[in-house]
């Protein structure tokens, strides 16, 4: 019996673990309690200062839930503080003293995240940055709910 091969989604999560596992290392390795999935939420707060969950998510380009998850861990590790904002339902992103100390060595090891996935996208057919780019481009043109069900209409038609 041959072996089936990985569907998209195995391979999508296969990727993942293999660069956010060895991210994580190389942060543990600087010293650095971080993981990958904090960074962009530093970023947005870097660039926008103080700001809301739903702020943080437009700007990461994640679902609100996604970025709230994000940010109650990174709450829990003392790494944001969370203040009331001008609603009782909005919560207003800070980062905190430690956060802030953390800043040159996060840029360090992203500026070296950087340069190793450059290295990656050279010995690639294709730079895994354009097709990741170009993939989430065609997904937001055409949902892959939207290619499910048309391929579901289609495998179901006799004709």
């Amino acid at each position: 019996m041959t072996t089936p091969s990985p569907t998209l989604g195995t391979l999508m999560r296969s990727l993942i673990d293999l660069l956010d596992g060895e991210v994580e290392a190389a942060y543990a390795a600087a010293g650095l309690a971080w993981r990958p999935r904090y960074t962009p939420v530093l970023r947005a707060l870097t660039k926008l200062g103080p700001t809301s969950i739903k702020r943080i998510a437009r700007e990461v380009g994640v679902s609100h839930s996604a970025a709230s998850q994000t940010v109650s861990q990174m709450n829990r590790e003392g790494l944001v503080a969370l203040t009331p904002g001008a609603d009782a339902r909005e919560r207003i992103v800070v980062l905190t003293p430690v956060t802030e100390a953390m800043i040159p060595a996060l840029q360090r090891q992203q500026a070296a995240t950087n340069a190793a996935a450059a290295e990656l996208d050279a010995e690639l057919s294709a730079p895994l940055t354009e097709v990741l780019h170009e993939a989430i481009a065609a997904l937001r043109r055409r949902s892959f709910g939207a290619r499910i069900a048309e391929a579901s209409r289609d495998l179901s038609d006799p004709s």
